[in-house]
């Protein structure tokens, strides 16, 4: 059953469109979802499904021409949608941190990563002396499993590891220990070996200090592993909530089915052929009507491909959006 603890994050009918020249692109169109504190959710899906969007909208980090049209975001009691660009940068980096996908282009290069951790850190905490936040600083990188944190700190980017780059920014995003942590793919282009360290990082640091993650990936088997609950998008919209467990033990909507039927296993066989869900994610300019995933479904019916089904209650407290329930 999909937890029901006292949610930190509520988002509510959130629609973030881009007003380009070409038309109106709904990049996400309307997602409900919460996630409470120490606990990890899970967003799924294929490229341009508007997981990172999603994360965007909830730090109000959405740049022109794209702007948060409806909704809510309720962080804390607080509509973030509603709030003020200083009250969000109050929030932003103390209250609640994002992990960005590419370390390399998110880290300052003319800075060392000491430094920029410790001016995250200041940026917060006006009380806090140059040498204690150099000290928090280095307390941090040590957190994160970085070897030698003292002589790191003075390390440029360009200097560090794939691997290390992202502890580094887990480390600048957990320096105030945030109640929510946003990770975007934080496991991209990085071995298997590191991948998992900063898995089992991020696991300790959720444990220890309660954070609440919003973790954002198109591999399941990190979902699998990290997440309580999970959230499948497609085009713009959630088709699937549910707990882990449920989930992958039965997955309702035909995506989820498809995506899980991608993954080999270790039944798998060598000359096995693996699912593929056939056709592409459509054009968020040219919608089709009714149901958006209808053109690559093998169940669609007549009413899939005319009436838009919306998210709804079945057995066990889960959530889908098809109109096969």
């Amino acid at each position: 059953m999909v937890s029901r603890k006292q949610a930190l994050l509520e988002v509510k009918g959130l629609k973030t469109h881009f007003f380009t020249e070409d038309g109106i692109v709904p990049a996400v169109d309307g997602v409900d979802f919460s996630v409470a504190a120490g606990e990890t959710l899970g967003i799924v899906g294929e490229s341009g499904c508007g997981k990172s969007v999603t994360a965007l909208s909830v730090m109000r980090l959405i740049a022109s021409p794209g702007r948060v049209v409806a909704g809510s975001i309720l962080f804390e009691g607080r509509d973030l949608a509603q709030s003020s660009q200083e009250e969000m940068c109050d929030l932003r980096g103390n209250r609640m941190a994002m992990i960005f996908q590419e370390p390399m282009t998110s880290l300052n290069p003319v800075y060392t990563v000491g430094e920029q951790i410790r001016e995250a850190v200041q940026t917060h905490d006006r009380q806090i002396s140059d040498g204690a936040a150099r000290v928090r600083a280095v307390e941090m990188l040590r957190m994160v499993g970085i070897p030698l944190p003292e002589e790191r700190y003075r390390a440029f980017p360009h200097e560090m590891s794939g691997g290390m780059r992202q502890r580094v920014m887990i480390a600048m995003a957990l320096s105030l220990a945030p109640a929510l942590l946003i990770a975007d793919e934080p496991t991209t282009a990085l071995d298997v070996t590191i991948q998992a360290q900063i898995l089992e990082l991020m696991k300790d640091l959720r444990e220890r200090v309660q954070t609440a993650v919003m973790l954002i990936t198109h591999d399941l088997g990190v979902v699998a592993d990290m997440a309580d609950k999970v959230a499948v998008m497609y085009a713009g919209e959630i088709v699937e909530n549910a707990d882990v467990y449920s989930l992958f033990r039965e997955p309702l909507h035909p995506y989820t089915q498809g995506l899980l039927a991608s993954i080999p296993t270790l039944a798998s066989t060598r000359n096995q052929r693996l699912n593929v869900i056939h056709g592409t994610v459509p054009n968020l300019l040219r919608l089709p009507p009714g149901c958006r995933f209808a053109p690559r479904c093998p169940k669609a019916m007549d009413i899939c491909r005319q009436v838009r089904p919306t998210l709804r209650d079945v057995d066990g407290g889960r959530q889908v959006s098809c109109w096969l329930y």
